[in-house]
């Protein structure tokens, strides 16, 4: 399958919120049709409206069986929203989920056995086409299927396919929630620079910078992480004062980032259950 097929068939995304409408955007840059897109969301933005004009399905009619279905609502929404779409299942129609939380053994219940669902893991830097979204399949999920989805996803950041669903919780846990720890991490680095005598606004520029850059840094160096740290700290300087506090086995870094993802993963499998 591919995208000409999903032009010819059809993509239904079941909502629309900041991560279906970065995809979407994504998509159209790409050369999907919008008259190829049916889209379903109860709260539509008035940039998705405004697509209507150029022919994309809102609040319409489905087809019977669109080549992908798209699952993007929130999993509170999921219990009203997936039924509608259960005539589809067991079919050909490839059902790829982006929702937190919700497994796959809940859609082949909802959808039946013999019905194609991968489930992934996107984060939010997806906005700015910078995301990194990890990828599951069933056993109904074929190579053809898989390499639709890693398409589809790549509008949006790198992919990656994971060895099953079992590392879901763990990935969500590291790059799904983990923007989050980033930003904060921003928030308490420009913080400490007003406590040392910054200015607010001059502060936060700094911290924003520095994080944006030193990401950068490592994404395209061929060196490895611990090995840029290392580059940056001269022995008895000042970074090296200050990463004596951060690397603390009992109180820095280590100890608090382990208790943190694994926070997020055990909370992600009572979520699953």
């Amino acid at each position: 399958m591919t995208m000409d097929t999903v032009s010819r068939q059809g993509l239904v995304l079941l909502g629309c919120g900041k991560m279906g409408s970065a995809m979407l955007e994504g998509w159209l840059k790409q050369g999907l049709p919008a008259d190829s897109v049916w889209v379903l969301d109860p709260h539509p933005s008035e940039w998705l409206s405004a697509l209507t004009a150029k022919g994309l399905h809102l609040n319409a009619d489905l087809p019977a069986a669109p080549a992908i279905v798209l699952i993007a609502v929130k999993p509170q929404m999921m219990a009203e929203a997936l039924p509608r779409l259960k005539a589809m299942g067991n079919g050909k129609t490839l059902f790829l989920s982006i929702a937190a939380g919700t497994p796959i053994s809940h859609y082949e219940q909802v959808l039946g056995a013999q019905t194609p669902i991968i489930r992934a893991m996107p984060n939010t830097p997806a906005a700015v086409a910078r995301g990194i979204t990890a990828l599951t399949g069933n056993a109904r999920a074929t190579e053809a299927d898989m390499a639709l989805a890693e398409v589809l996803l790549s509008a949006v950041g790198e992919t990656l396919r994971l060895d099953g669903e079992h590392q879901m919780d763990a990935v969500t846990a590291v790059s799904g929630s983990g923007p989050a720890y980033v930003f904060h991490l921003i928030e308490t680095l420009a913080a400490a620079g007003v406590t040392e005598g910054l200015p607010a606004d001059l502060a936060m520029r700094l911290a924003k910078a520095t994080v944006a850059g030193a990401g950068h840094l490592a994404m395209l160096s061929t060196d490895d992480p611990a090995q840029l740290r290392v580059n940056v700290t001269s022995p008895g300087g000042t970074t090296a004062a200050a990463l004596k506090v951060l690397m603390d086995p009992d109180t820095g870094f280590p100890a608090l980032m382990t208790r943190a993802v694994k926070a997020a993963a055990d909370r992600g499998r009572e979520l699953g259950k």
